[in-house]
């Protein structure tokens, strides 16, 4: 019986109205007789009420009154309701006008006087249910402030009175300068106050929590969480934008602090230059590999096709791609890979297999450089030799001044795609620095920490680190692609680099529900404290301010492939290294 259900609440306000009308139209006439209401007129009372119920009830229905939840009756139905009242009572005109008999003696002014006392009982039983569950969930529930304003922000606030979440709005704070001149008004109500407010606000309303309006910028979206962060808030959330129209909320994630959103990414020339084509990817199924994949897709590559030496990974990509040509292969094995070159004959080879785990790559170096350097090499030398209109290969911000095996190892492929003769193929690198997402990323290894209670190990207190989506990363490594003439090595513009230790208090704050230690364990063999792009400042722009190019750093051909030969068969690989990247410096020496 007690179960909510549309035609228990139709009932229910077909009686609750009828008592209210016969009340507001019974307070009318008293009114209108200084309450001693003359007999004959009360002759005819009850033919002008069931007169104004039927054309009352109908009119209601007509509006939808009665097809709104109670609980979420708001401005939109309050102007129905008024609509429906106006209706009502033009259609009780219309029939006296016709048949006046029917209702005299009956005073004009007691339609007047029932038409407001009607609405304002009406509308006092509809909103009666919110007033109840905002004033007892102000009791209950975690005072929030509101990050933030947007067209939306009146659905938010309205949501988190009528929903059944932890959190009750009081007051609204405006971050973005082109609302500061809202500062000192209301919304729905709530104060609007400055940033510079937050501190003070946290104090004095004992705020526990706040909500973001996630429609603003990443940039904004950085600040506001720094000014909650410093005041000593914990629970920060975001509100999300639903396909119905209405708000919700949802937990913010690290990616989002984090993610960069460049404002010349042009998916114009990415199609133009991925549409059509059939497009080669190593190293398909990781990270880069994957997404790259996805992204061909997205832009209407004709025929992808797909090599990865991992099965695992090659089965995944191709569960999400199956219109994919799959090859399970190892870079190394040179015929393996001129047979799938030589038979798919693509427009387009993108080389993002390497092994990337620096430590893994200090404990085996050998095979760091067979994967990495003779792999790449294979790579690049067929696509030329099948004169493969472009060649992309993806180099990381490790190359830089390198301290590790890894990052020489791809400082050395930069070194052979500038100075190989491409005949008819373009060659292009592109370096960038650590992608959110990746399986190597340190967000997924902190995330797990933080679930297993702690601790976060971290190498350092002063280790800093560039970071950007991986979807965004790789759309920008086809547009440097798209605008590459051959013999460039770009690099994209990463943004400032992010000091490690304060990604992890964030990651804390965000993700913990119980204190977490940090630990510092040291540096890893062949870590960095920092990471660079730029090997000087000689880069040249381009007409992306995302993308710039590095300087070319000629070294002939055979004098390069004779070192590398050299470095394969070395008992020494390190000092084999260095011969080739003097820069290269490995930590501890």
């Amino acid at each position: 019986m007690l179960t909510p259900s549309f035609t228990k609440r139709l009932l229910f306000f077909l009686g609750a109205d009828f008592i209210l009308f016969f009340v507001s139209l019974h307070f009318a006439y008293s009114l209108r007789f200084d309450f001693t209401i003359p007999p004959e007129h009360m002759s005819k009372f009850y033919s002008v009420f069931f007169t104004l119920v039927l054309l009352k009830w109908g009119s209601f229905y007509l509006f939808g009154i009665y097809r709104v939840t109670w609980r979420f009756f708001g401005l939109h139905d309050a102007k129905q309701l008024f609509y429906a009242h106006i209706l009502a009572f033009v259609a009780f005109f219309l029939l006296y006008l016709i048949n006046a008999s029917l209702f005299l003696p009956m005073p004009r002014s007691v339609i007047g006087i029932d038409l407001i006392l009607s609405l304002i009982l009406v509308g006092a039983l509809r909103l009666s249910k919110r007033l109840s569950m905002g004033s007892s969930k102000g009791d209950a529930h975690k005072p929030t402030l509101i990050i933030g304003i947007s067209p939306n922000t009146a659905n938010l606030i309205k949501s988190m009175l009528e929903s059944s979440n932890d959190y009750y709005p009081i007051g609204i704070v405006a971050i973005q300068e082109k609302n500061r001149s809202m500062i000192g008004s209301t919304i729905q109500n709530l104060n609007i106050s400055g940033s510079e407010a937050i501190v003070s606000l946290v104090e004095s309303k004992r705020i526990e929590a706040a909500i973001i309006d996630g429609s603003m910028p990443s940039e904004i979206l950085r600040k506001a969480y720094k000014l909650l962060a410093d005041a000593g808030m914990r629970d920060i959330k975001r509100s999300t934008l639903l396909s119905d129209g209405k708000e919700t909320i949802t937990s913010l994630s690290v990616e989002e602090l984090l993610a960069r959103h460049p404002k010349d990414l042009d998916t114009q020339t990415i199609e133009t230059f991925i549409r059509g084509k059939n497009v080669l990817i190593t190293g398909a199924g990781g990270s880069i590999g994957s997404e790259i994949t996805l992204q061909c897709r997205r832009f209407g590559a004709q025929k992808l096709i797909l090599i990865d030496h991992s099965e695992y990974n090659l089965y995944q990509i191709g569960e999400k791609v199956p219109s994919a040509s799959l090859y399970l292969c190892n870079i190394i094995d040179l015929n393996t890979l001129d047979e799938i070159i030589e038979n798919s004959r693509p427009d387009i080879v993108i080389h993002a297999a390497a092994y990337k785990h620096v430590p893994l790559c200090e404990a085996n170096i050998q095979t760091a450089i067979m994967n990495n350097i003779i792999g790449s090499c294979n790579v690049i030398d067929t696509a030329i030799k099948y004169e493969v209109p472009k060649i992309v290969i993806i180099s990381t911000d490790k190359a830089v001044r390198p301290t590790n095996v890894m990052g020489t190892t791809k400082r050395i492929v930069e070194l052979y795609a500038q100075n190989i003769p491409s005949q008819s193929s373009e060659i292009v690198a592109v370096r960038f620095g650590n992608v959110l997402g990746s399986s190597g990323s340190v967000i997924p290894k902190f995330k797990s920490q933080i679930e297993s209670g702690g601790p976060i190990t971290l190498t350092h207190p002063d280790i800093t680190r560039y970071f950007m989506l991986i979807s965004e990363a790789c759309q920008l490594v086809l547009q440097a692609a798209a605008i590459a003439r051959g013999g460039e090595l770009f690099i994209l513009d990463m943004g400032e680099s992010v000091k490690i230790a304060d990604l992890a208090q964030t990651m804390i704050r965000l993700y913990a529900s119980t204190p977490i230690d940090v630990v510092y364990t040291g540096l890893r063999p062949g870590e960095k404290l920092y990471e660079e792009l730029l090997i000087d400042e000689s880069e040249q722009k381009t007409a992306f301010e995302s993308i710039m190019i590095a300087r070319s750093t000629p070294y002939p051909i055979e004098t390069l492939k004779e070192d590398i030969a050299r470095l394969v068969a070395s008992g020494n690989a390190i000092e084999a290294l260095q011969k080739i990247v003097p820069e290269f410096q490995p930590s501890g020496t």
